[in-house]
């Protein structure tokens, strides 16, 4: 990294100057600057209204960049050891679907585990690539997916060696980190295209002593939420590509779904936060790291809680574990994660990332104090005390593996009728059901709904889960094929 460089911010230096030259706006957006729309400026300030601008010679274009915006993705690349970066701004789930849709065409498959994000599998429902999906193992104490196991992929690539490519998310939400260089060497042997959805790995370009980046192990393509861990405003994220993609063809590939009316909100902030982090990165995500380990430790003092971390690693389906991940096992206290989520918001004002059937994750960046950590704390050793129960038998939807009858593509578009979901089992789903967040779905368009699937969902739905993707905004029906 040529840290000189990287003391550049060239699209927050081009606002900037054309902010000084007063310009008279007779272009979108129509308030104005903020005249035409005094509550939004009440709201949002002066500053960033003046700021929400329109794409133009001074400020280059995002779909076609030629000076500063393009400058900006060249110290991006150098910032985080890309061959090339993308500034996107429809957040990670557009990276994703890019990288799938550069990649994969109508009828190729392409290697996966199943509990990737729901982007992932709205890509193939857009370019018609079939899923071969490989069974990740679960830790029995705490009901997660792990990593993919490099031998487990083998067997699967052996299986199908005329996949297009392989995705794998890495970390998971809960911290998981795989084999990253060993699945890469093994896609590239098969002729495989790797890529990463590094949605919550944006820390691993800048700290110490953290998993390898998909860029460090040598994987083709990899998705960054650089507005996750890395600071920037909401729904800005990165796309990085490695020496053997073909750049330009990629740009094409993004601008088919990509905004031609791109936020320069979101894009200078992802260029003030490369920045911060190519400079500041290394001290910041240390303090990171031990906010995350101290909050750790006093978790599990509390008894009845898991802050797990490091003691999972085994090599193989633990490959390496993401310590600024704050995940916790609830289920020891008698409460599902949703459960405790709900606490923690309604009674004492601390929102978490998210709360699943069996756990919560406390996001932790660069923003966070120790006094916060703190709160946290013992917040959640007074949920012990007054709301534990007796612990039952632990219920998970992550050891679920579907079975896939017909792509999702074609299930999304066939024709499809709603049933109760008490009703729907032996039927092929042709939409999707997940909690979100996490977003991970626990049915996909095309596949067979099963017993354990429809009793999963009701869990979930019982103990309060956000059930999103369905037609059916209460979640009572489901889509299924019409055979």
């Amino acid at each position: 990294m040529d840290f000189s460089r990287q003391k550049r911010a060239p699209v927050y230096e081009a606002l900037k100057a054309f902010e000084k030259k007063r310009v008279v706006p007779f272009d979108v957006p129509g308030h104005k600057r903020g005249r035409g729309n005094p509550e939004l400026v009440q709201l949002l300030g002066e500053q960033c209204v003046k700021l929400d601008v329109n794409s133009m010679k001074p400020l280059d274009n995002l779909c076609h960049p030629v000076s500063v915006i393009r400058e900006a993705e060249e110290l991006t690349a150098d910032a985080f050891g890309a061959e090339h970066a993308f500034l996107m701004v429809g957040g990670t789930t557009s990276a994703v679907q890019s990288m799938i849709l550069s990649t994969c065409k109508p009828g190729q498959e392409i290697i996966l585990p199943r509990n990737v994000h729901k982007s992932a599998i709205n890509a193939l429902v857009l370019c018609g690539a079939v899923p071969v999906y490989v069974e990740p193992k679960t830790e029995p104490r705490i009901g997660i997916a792990l990593g993919v196991e490099p031998e487990m992929m083998k067997k699967t690539m052996e299986a199908h060696p005329n996949a297009a490519a392989v995705l794998v998310n890495n970390p998971t939400y809960y911290g998981i980190c795989s084999d990253l260089k060993a699945l890469t060497e093994l896609a590239h042997s098969y002729g495989m295209k790797m890529l990463v959805d590094e949605a919550h790995g944006t820390h691993l370009y800048f700290g110490e002593n953290l998993p390898v980046n998909a860029m460090q192990a040598g994987a083709d393509m990899s998705a960054i939420s650089m507005h996750k861990s890395g600071g920037s405003l909401t729904q800005s994220s990165i796309l990085l590509t490695n020496s053997g993609m073909n750049a330009d063809y990629v740009r094409q590939i993004i601008n088919l779904t990509q905004t031609t009316s791109a936020s320069y909100l979101l894009i200078s902030s992802l260029d003030i936060s490369r920045r911060n982090l190519a400079l500041r990165g290394k001290e910041s995500f240390a303090k990171v790291v031990q906010m995350a380990e101290y909050a750790r430790a006093e978790i599990n003092q509390i008894g009845g809680y898991y802050a797990y971390g490091t003691e999972l690693v085994n090599g193989c389906s633990v490959y390496d574990y993401d310590v600024t991940k704050l995940s916790i096992y609830t289920q020891g206290i008698g409460l599902t994660g949703i459960e405790v989520y709900e606490l923690l918001r309604d009674e004492y004002d601390i929102q978490i990332e998210f709360g699943d059937i069996g756990n919560i994750l406390a996001y932790i960046s660069i923003g966070d104090r120790i006094r916060d950590i703190e709160r946290l704390v013992n917040a959640l050793a007074d949920i012990k005390r007054l709301y534990e129960k007796e612990q039952l038998p632990m219920i998970s939807g992550d050891y679920i593996q579907p079975e896939v009858i017909v792509s999702p593509q074609e299930a999304f578009y066939s024709e499809k009728k709603l049933v109760p979901i008490e009703q729907s089992v032996g039927e092929i789903c042709a939409e999707f059901i997940m909690c979100y967040p996490p977003g991970i779905p626990i049915l996909a368009p095309g596949e067979r709904i099963t017993g354990d699937i429809v009793e999963y969902i009701l869990y979930a739905k019982e103990k309060g889960c956000s059930l999103q993707g369905t037609e059916d905004l209460e979640a009572n029906d489901l889509n299924v094929l019409v055979r």
